[in-house]
């Protein structure tokens, strides 16, 4: 039987809104682990997985306070909000899924470049030294000798096309909850309450 009904619409935009609120707590809780037990030390790539973490959990928040309350005024922002991550969230998606290979390379070079806090993370974690060779002027985090150590960028190029299928995977998957979301909301800020004064105005 199609979810139509006012409990029904109501109790799947809850569910919804706390699976996102489980997502950003788990987003947020895995950036303070990187970063508590060494695995991360750069702060702009914790910062920015804290910031996503909570912008998702605030307007998961909204959607979940405007669901128990048929709030019309919070599910019209919860709505449009949804709808622009879901715009977002799929051109990107599209995007890591339609890339060649030089696109793939020039996309990590210019990654690397304007990530210098987390380059010995990487070097550490794939025993690797710079991008495309190491310059003696610069630290290297990786565990062989610098001189005898490979260069970062094939490591990185080898799994670079499994990783951006990987996410533009699920980038698609939760894009589609998205304007699910935004299906359920619609619906239901239409729907009267059966419990409400039927006279009130929606």
């Amino acid at each position: 039987m199609v979810c139509g009904g006012f409990t029904c619409s109501k109790n799947s935009l809850c569910v919804l809104n706390l699976l996102y609120i489980m997502v950003s707590l788990l987003l947020i809780g895995i950036a303070a682990w990187g970063i508590g037990f060494g695995l991360i030390s750069s702060l702009r790539v914790v910062g920015v997985a804290v910031a996503v973490g909570i912008l998702l959990f605030l307007i998961a928040l909204v959607g979940l306070i405007g669901a128990i309350k048929h709030h019309q005024v919070l599910l019209f922002f919860y709505m449009i909000i949804l709808f622009l991550v879901f715009v977002v969230q799929f051109s990107v998606s599209c995007a890591s899924l339609a890339l060649n290979k030089d696109q793939q390379n020039q996309l990590l070079e210019v990654g690397w470049n304007h990530t210098n806090g987390a380059h010995s993370d990487i070097e550490r974690s794939l025993n690797c030294c710079g991008f495309h060779f190491y310059s003696g002027n610069d630290t290297c985090g990786a565990t062989c000798s610098p001189k005898e150590c490979q260069p970062c960028a094939p490591i990185i190029e080898r799994h670079a096309e499994e990783v951006l299928r990987i996410v533009g995977g699920i980038g698609f998957f939760f894009s589609f909850t998205e304007i699910l979301g935004v299906w359920l909301t619609y619906r239901y800020r239409n729907q009267k309450d059966p419990r409400a004064n039927p006279s009130a105005f929606l």
